[in-house]
């Protein structure tokens, strides 16, 4: 028989243990639970959504910004802009992988494929360059000078000309791209939002967000020929224009509204409330759908039949899902979250 000294502290010894033990599951299963809130808050809430999640494929880097993204249909490359890493992500949509990535594009905002020229254009804003990436091998070509913060591009075909927002700067820079020069600086007046270019005027249009203005700039001459008042408009940013049924589509981030734009009549047709701080626009060429994804993960989709434009739904895609691209073939869309599990994600959904 043990003493009776040792044997209350072999009791005293088992008692810690079995504390221990229950502290460590107690621990162990909010450590789950903590988990599995967050995993929860990173999962889409479809709601109303006419789109199914197919699946959240990890992007390389760090968990810091993702901006723009533009897709080429032919060579079925998706092109994203790691803004918290200076880098352009390569996203082969056909095999569901990441292709490459291409550095030393400091804090790139905006991404712009030109599949005829076989180029890739990123607004390097950390050091106010347009830099240009080969679309074959990847590697940049050139660098040109890009204004004083350069965003959002869009590309006349006919006069071989790249269009930058240059936002503080409030000016649009025009580059030549058959010779990667800068050859005009357009003065705007304010503020610059996204630009588009409209295949039917051949123009290009540009969001003057802190005059709720939409310019129009014939690449001709390279000067703004027309202004037009936006009325319901509060910090127009996001821009998209739908040439086939003459309309655009304004994103207003300064009162969370879409603003449906006549490009003939030039005026506003229609306005919705859409979720908060909206950013990026997406088109559905096939199925006429249009995508307008906002900062606070919020997406809002519309049937666009004609000039008439129905809001189809509205849910939390993901957290800070700002940013869309669609291919009009698959109609999947493309989410890229710059943290899902601790990891950055392109979340693919599709319609059903």
């Amino acid at each position: 028989m043990l003493p009776l000294a040792r044997t209350n502290r072999l009791r005293g010894r088992r008692r810690c243990l079995v504390l221990l033990f229950g502290l460590c599951v107690m621990l162990v299963g909010a450590g789950l639970r903590t988990g599995s809130t967050w995993a929860a808050a990173d999962k889409p809430s479809m709601g109303d959504l006419p789109l199914r999640h197919v699946v959240d494929i990890r992007l390389p880097g760090r968990t810091s910004r993702l901006d723009y993204e533009s897709y080429d249909p032919t060579r079925r490359l998706l092109f994203i802009a790691h803004l918290g890493d200076g880098e352009v992500i390569v996203f082969d949509v056909a095999s569901s992988r990441v292709l490459g990535r291409v550095g030393d594009v400091s804090s790139v905002h905006g991404v712009l494929v030109v599949p005829e020229q076989s180029r890739v254009y990123a607004s390097a804003t950390g050091t106010d360059e347009i830099v240009a990436i080969d679309e074959a091998t990847l590697k940049i070509v050139a660098r040109v000078p890009g204004g004083h913060y350069p965003d959002g591009m869009a590309y006349a075909p006919d006069a071989h000309k790249l269009y930058v927002s240059d936002e503080t700067g409030e000016t649009e820079t025009v580059i030549d791209v058959q010779t990667n020069r800068r050859i005009a600086t357009i003065p705007l007046g304010g503020e610059v939002g996204n630009s588009q270019y409209d295949s039917t005027s051949r123009h290009i249009f540009v969001n003057v967000q802190t005059r709720d203005e939409l310019v129009e700039i014939d690449p001709t001459i390279d000067r703004v020929i027309s202004r037009f008042p936006l009325t319901g408009a509060k910090g127009n940013h996001g821009l998209l224009i739908d040439s086939q049924d003459r309309i655009a589509f304004i994103a207003c981030e300064g009162n969370d509204k879409l603003l449906v734009f006549d490009m003939g009549s030039r005026r506003v047709l229609q306005s919705f409330y859409v979720g908060r701080d909206p950013d990026v626009l997406a088109f559905d060429t096939t199925s006429k759908t249009l995508y307008v994804a906002g900062e606070a993960g919020v997406v809002s989709m519309f049937s666009v039949k004609g000039a008439a434009v129905k809001k189809i739904g509205e849910a939390r895609v993901g957290p800070n899902a700002h940013v869309v691209a669609v291919d009009p073939v698959t109609h999947r869309a493309y989410f890229p979250l710059k943290d899902v599990g601790g990891h950055p994600a392109l979340r693919v959904m599709e319609a059903r």
